[in-house]
């Protein structure tokens, strides 16, 4: 049995919740143009590019938006996608972002103190 240690533990908890957050109804749908998931990433100037890169690689993921504090850091990464033929919106406040109806789930990359606000702000 392997030991459970915080970092998996919350690595499986988020996967479940994240599972679990999908209507039946969402679940039953005919394939269209609804299949993607909407991801938006929270912090991105150190852990969150490797967030952004990863989320980019897998099929069924769109990158929908970002948010980060600092609008500097904000404006490049948004100028960086649309260059790159991914346009994304920009936020620097996550209770505008949580409140997109274009983003379906949450990326969080932020400094340790801010994960468990973003997190229950999310949910």
């Amino acid at each position: 049995m392997s030991k459970l240690n915080r970092r998996s533990f919350l690595q499986q908890s988020a996967l479940a919740a994240g599972a679990l957050s999908f209507s039946a109804r969402s679940w039953a749908q005919v394939p269209g143009a609804n299949d993607d998931v909407r991801v938006a990433v929270v912090g991105f100037n150190g852990r969150g590019k490797d967030h952004i890169k990863n989320w980019r690689k897998i099929n069924g993921v769109r990158l929908t938006a970002l948010c980060d504090v600092d609008s500097k850091i904000l404006a490049a990464a948004v100028q960086e996608s649309a260059d790159a033929g991914q346009p994304v919106d920009g936020y620097t406040d996550i209770r505008k972002l949580l409140a997109a109806k274009n983003v379906d789930a949450i990326s969080i990359a932020t400094p340790n103190h801010w994960h468990a606000l973003a997190t229950v702000w999310g949910i």
